[in-house]
């Protein structure tokens, strides 16, 4: 009976904004002509009634429709992502690898560098070194022949006076 209630309130409904006219007998029945326009109305309504929920059917089948293109349009997304990442991973391994090399060979060149200023150091000393060596040697040379220029003019000197006495002597 909820059909029925629900189709008396309606009916309520359209006599009260005054799409249906009609008099009540004095006993609270319809006659047949306010039968007939109610039944008339009620037909109407229902129509209408079944006209929002064709349209409303007909909505929601556009609905799930654009939903399933949107899905699938999501789902071809994600694959074009998944196929960006994959791209993406090779280069970023070998860049990673490449990276990982630099910084082992940055590690071996410092201990080098340290070592090569080191030994250049002592090379800078070592070189200071001979080079004062060095320099004393040319000065000894140097006093080593004044040295046996001046023995020989002594000698030489000394052989002329040794001559000379000879000489005076015979």
């Amino acid at each position: 009976m909820p059909n029925q209630k629900q189709g008396s309130e309606q009916l309520q409904t359209l006599m009260q904004s005054g799409q249906i006219s009609g008099s009540f007998s004095f006993n609270g029945t319809l006659s047949k002509e306010d039968e007939e326009m109610s039944r008339s109305a009620l037909s109407t309504f229902k129509a209408k009634e079944e006209e929002i929920e064709k349209r409303k059917m007909e909505v929601r089948e556009r609905v799930q429709a654009q939903l399933g293109r949107v899905e699938e349009e999501t789902r071809r997304l994600a694959i074009i992502r998944e196929e960006l990442e994959t791209l993406a991973d090779p280069m970023k391994k070998d860049v990673q690898t490449v990276r990982k090399r630099i910084d082992v060979v940055n590690k071996e060149l410092k201990p080098l560098g340290q070592t090569c200023q080191k030994k250049e150091k002592e090379y800078k000393e070592a070189l200071e070194a001979f080079n004062e060596k060095h320099k004393e040697k040319v000065q000894l040379i140097s006093r080593l022949m004044e040295l046996v220029g001046e023995s020989e003019k002594m000698r030489l000197k000394k052989l002329e006076e040794l001559s000379k006495s000879i000489e005076t002597i015979q």
